[in-house]
């Protein structure tokens, strides 16, 4: 039988608490930003600056340091969501909770921003706005996903049960992941296959990969600052008459 050290148990439990995590995030928040600054300003001189035009299409391919990054975020985002819905769910974790619904708005913006420069990108490219894709239908149905997780948990009072209700939502909608992900090789689509994520190599030259993949990690920068902030605004809601939430107000008033 497998059995986890005390010492992990005791760190996953201090993480939970909802004082300590409010007071670590204070702490590692101008290193938060610092990091995304950096990494922010190197991705896109690398790849509006550094890199070559593209021998088909010029300049205009420049906007796959939004596009992508955007796009890969939306799924990633839906997942952490779930995840964190599902461990609030089975565990009755807070903070578990808290993460869960604070990563919805940011998920839904980089998913409306996949799809707005996507179509900027594939009028030139297709010669339309918008086709009924795989890809762009089921990234649509995406959005509406976490639309309607937002949606849910305000029009529920009570947190907790709104809570359980957004994390019901999520892990169904989790389905949806897979076919974005695959559907432009499962289905004949408009939507170039994987350039990047290819098991023998990357179809993109390294001076476009390497600033693609620094956006990517400014991105989930950001997301993590997004998110933090969202939490923590949260977490003074529900805890607003809890004892540390009090005991730290009058801190700050001293």
């Amino acid at each position: 039988m497998f059995l986890i050290p005390d010492a992990v148990v005791r760190f996953f439990h201090r993480m939970a608490s909802p004082p300590h995590f409010y007071a670590l995030t204070e702490k590692l928040m101008p290193w938060l930003v610092a990091i995304f600054v950096l990494l922010t300003a190197a991705g896109l001189y690398g790849g509006l600056v550094l890199a070559p035009p593209d021998y088909q299409q010029g300049d205009s391919y420049r906007i796959i340091y939004i596009h992508v990054p955007s796009a890969w975020m939306s799924l990633f985002i839906y997942m952490v969501m779930a995840a964190a819905g599902g461990i609030g769910l089975v565990w009755r974790i807070k903070l578990a909770e808290v993460v869960a619904i604070s990563s919805a708005p940011i998920g839904a913006s980089f998913t409306f921003i996949a799809l707005v420069t996507g179509s900027l990108w594939g009028k030139p490219m297709w010669g339309t706005w918008w086709v009924w894709d795989a890809r762009l239908t089921s990234e649509l149905i995406l959005l509406f996903l976490y639309l309607g997780v937002i949606g849910l948990y305000g029009a529920i009072d009570d947190k907790r049960v709104a809570s359980k209700a957004i994390a019901i939502l999520a892990l169904v909608g989790v389905v949806n992941i897979p076919i974005i992900h695959y559907s432009v090789e499962w289905w004949n689509t408009l939507h170039q296959g994987p350039t990047v994520t290819k098991m023998d190599k990357p179809s993109i030259h390294v001076s476009m990969l390497v600033p693609l993949l620094l956006m990517a990690l400014s991105f989930k920068m950001y997301y993590v600052i997004a998110m933090l902030q969202r939490a923590r605004v949260e977490l003074l809601q529900r805890e607003r008459n809890a004892q540390w939430v009090k005991n730290m107000l009058v801190e700050k008033q001293s």
